[in-house]
């Protein structure tokens, strides 16, 4: 059978007419484009992609594209107000490791670049072995090693039974 349109994914037992699940791109409100573009690139060693372009800067993550905006802009392209982020905002990315000894690594490299350590890496109530760092807008990333959600090749995390 050939076809021409792409088969949207669902789980199993997902209604016909339900969303796809799904999230495409991260969009980091940043203070200093430039210094958060070199914070990514030199300091983490991530490639910002060719589509970047004066005011954005987008990095490929696996299936998911990782974008830096002027935060003014972002503020006024989603019409909220350009308010002060609370210390902490209830949000947090997350960049899963391949080993428990990498949490550490990553930490590390993400302070070495300008970051801010928030938690060291420790073991963890769940199983794993993780840690905390805010990049210099104080976006919070988690760096976890999660030994029930191997990687796979492309550093995509499934979750059991998917």
């Amino acid at each position: 059978m050939d076809r021409t349109e792409p088969v949207p994914y669902r789980l199993p037992g997902q209604k016909e007419d339900a969303m796809e699940q799904r999230l495409s791109v991260v969009t980091l409100g940043v203070a200093d484009l430039e210094r958060s573009r070199r914070f990514y690139e030199a300091g983490l060693g991530w490639t910002a992609s060719p589509a970047s372009q004066d005011g954005v800067v987008f990095f490929q993550l696996g299936g998911l594209v990782l974008a830096l905006y002027p935060r003014p802009a972002l503020a006024e392209d989603s019409g909220l107000p350009d308010t002060p982020a609370p210390r902490f905002s209830g949000i947090t990315l997350a960049y899963n490791v391949r080993s428990r000894d990498e949490v550490a690594d990553v930490l590390e490299t993400a302070v070495e670049a300008g970051g801010t350590l928030l938690k060291p890496a420790r073991d963890v109530f769940w199983g794993g072995h993780s840690g905390y760092f805010a990049d210099p807008d104080g976006h919070t990333w988690e760096v976890a090693w999660n030994p029930f959600w191997p990687l796979d090749a492309d550093g995509a995390v499934r979750l059991p039974g998917q």
